[in-house]
């Protein structure tokens, strides 16, 4: 994993570009990088800053400890360990102790969109009638400083309810509906830095600018607006250890103290999306008890970790990745596990992402694609989940009525399906290898959606459509550590009768026909204004590299950063 001292002393330097005198007013030990804008500075005050300073002052040593942690972890996987269940903590996971009451405010959490932070995506999914809306800045964005600036402005409009957004292009202008979805904000995971704010010579953590800011200007007007006296509320990604957990508990007493708060205002659920989390379900509700409203599926990057954790495993290789969904035995064994560890603690247990977009010139193709997110939110809902995730508004009425129709009128299942049967699983359960075949065809699509997802990224976008799929990060992620996978165990393409073995030299023409197929469909032009080679050589280097990146993102990070030299910041 790379550092937050070294990552910018990589392959790609930084961009630099002067902005005129114009400066931000900064506390002492605080240095802004990232382009002055009078907007910005509303957001960026002193005081805001102060708070996110000291914020990092007194938890960097913790992340950092916990950061040198996950490395050690990885250390022994890749010498053939496997993660498991903590001796240690066992009082915790057999203990009878339950989380905080649930407050009414979220309650009902049936339905969930989620996405960026833009301006109009934030009008619509507030309006889309989902019960929550999860603002992203995580896998949905691509951390550029006009994205995440402008994605604080988007937020603190939307909490104080003055936020519109005219778009010229239809002359229409969009504003908020008398009643919304429930506001959560993703900040980022605690290994990404934010390089266009420094602290005391080193990058800020982006997770704690993106609390930081959020937190200091909305946390009055969310909780008399949307929190009914809770608030405000978010999710937590990429975890993968109690420690982490407990840091982001200290991290809300510290917030609610500031704050003149009562201690369990701020609520967050966790997002289980790494392998080693599963066996830490009991243990992350435990540090955050207090200020838990559940966990969530994060399958997609689960299936992303499984690879990253096996790395050194070659008896852990994965089938073409549109294979391994949840009726692979450790996928349905760690929902399972996760739905019966929520509800034992009496709080919500989150569904997966429905990552489906409307196929709107070809109703048959359309319907098709709807009957297979009923299927998936009816497993869910009868396995004992609470809500479930959509990543269009086009899904949530699919997906609304299949939770409804399951849960008696109830707002939640967390009292009434407990999974007791769950109670027995075990880590080989968890752990169990997927089964399935390996395709030329999933080599190619691994390729070619992580090349235009890339190449979107790079360009500033972290949500992009492809062939009827709504990719993030996550999804980019799973192909590359696929292809990844593939190319150092040199394994056989089994599933297509081809019987070849994939190698530098396959996966290099796979990746120059892929390049031409994406042309051919995206057109020449926008093929040329766009990054796409650029992709594809990032992608290239990732998927061929000795040794795995723990991050695509953060390899490509140093692309979009872009430094504005200013003459009036007072540093």
């Amino acid at each position: 994993m790379v550092s937050f001292e070294t990552f910018l002393l990589t392959n790609n330097p930084v961009q630099r570009k002067n902005s005129g005198t114009m400066g931000y007013d900064v506390p002492e030990g605080v240095d802004i990088r990232g382009r002055y804008d009078p907007e910005f500075s509303k957001i960026l005050t002193r005081d805001a800053l102060q708070f996110v300073a000291d914020l990092q002052r007194e938890f960097r040593n913790h992340i950092k400890y916990a950061m040198e942690c996950r490395r050690e972890a990885k250390m022994r996987y890749n010498n053939g360990g496997f993660p498991g269940f903590d001796p240690a903590t066992k009082y915790i996971r057999e203990g009878e102790w339950v989380c905080a009451p649930v407050p009414a405010a979220v309650a009902d959490r049936r339905v969930e969109i989620t996405g960026p932070v833009e301006r109009k995506m934030v009008i619509n999914a507030l309006n889309s009638g989902a019960k929550v809306f999860m603002a992203d800045f995580e896998d949905a964005l691509s951390p550029s400083w006009e994205n995440l600036m402008r994605g604080h402005v988007n937020l603190r409009d939307a909490v104080n309810r003055t936020i519109t957004f005219h778009d010229q292009a239809r002359n229409k202008v969009y504003k908020l509906n008398d009643q919304t979805a429930k506001l959560f904000v993703r900040p980022r995971g605690w290994h990404l830095p934010e390089a266009h704010i420094f602290i005391d010579g080193e990058p800020a953590t982006g997770c704690l600018v993106d609390f930081g800011l959020y937190f200091f200007h909305s946390y009055a007007n969310f909780r008399k607006a949307q929190g009914q006296g809770f608030g405000p509320f978010f999710y937590l990604p990429k975890m993968e250890h109690s420690r982490e957990a407990r840091i982001w508990n200290n991290v809300f007493d510290r917030a609610e103290k500031w704050a003149g708060i009562e201690k369990g205002s701020i609520r967050a659920t966790v997002l289980i999306e790494t392998l080693p989390a599963v066996f830490q379900m009991n243990e992350i509700l435990y540090e955050l008890r207090d200020h838990s409203v559940g966990l969530n599926c994060g399958r997609w990057d689960y299936i992303f970790s499984y690879v990253k954790t096996f790395q050194g495993h070659p008896d852990r290789l994965l089938p073409d990745r549109v294979q391994v969904g949840m009726g692979q035995h450790f996928m349905r064994s760690y929902s399972d596990l996760l739905i019966h560890t929520c509800h034992k603690r009496g709080v919500h247990a989150m569904g997966g992402m429905a990552a489906q977009i409307p196929i709107r010139d070809d109703p048959a193709a359309n319907e098709a694609a709807l009957e297979l997110v009923r299927k998936d939110k009816l497993r869910e809902v009868k396995a004992g989940h609470d809500g479930t995730w959509a990543a269009h508004p086009g899904l949530i009425p699919a997906c609304m009525e299949v939770f409804t129709n399951n849960m008696t009128n109830a707002p939640n299942q967390i009292h009434s399906m407990k999974r007791h049967d769950a109670s027995v699983l075990i880590e080989e359960d968890l752990l169990q290898s997927p089964r399935g075949v390996r395709t030329m065809e999933g080599l190619r699509l691994n390729t070619r959606v992580g090349i235009q997802y890339l190449a979107a990224w790079l360009t500033g976008a972290g949500s992009v459509p492809l062939y009827n799929l709504m990719e993030d990060a996550a999804t980019a992620e799973i192909s590359r550590v696929q292809n990844w996978q593939w190319l150092k165990y040199g394994v056989e393409l089994d599933g297509d009768g081809l019987g070849v073995k994939v190698n530098l030299d396959l996966f290099g023409r796979v990746v120059e026909e892929e390049m031409a197929r994406i042309e051919r469909e995206v057109g020449k032009e926008k093929f040329k204004k766009g990054m796409y080679k650029e992709a594809c050589k990032l992608f290239t280097r990732q998927c061929t590299a000795p040794i795995l990146d723990d991050f695509l993102t953060l390899d490509a990070y140093n692309n979009i950063v872009m430094y504005h030299p200013i003459e009036s910041s007072r540093l």
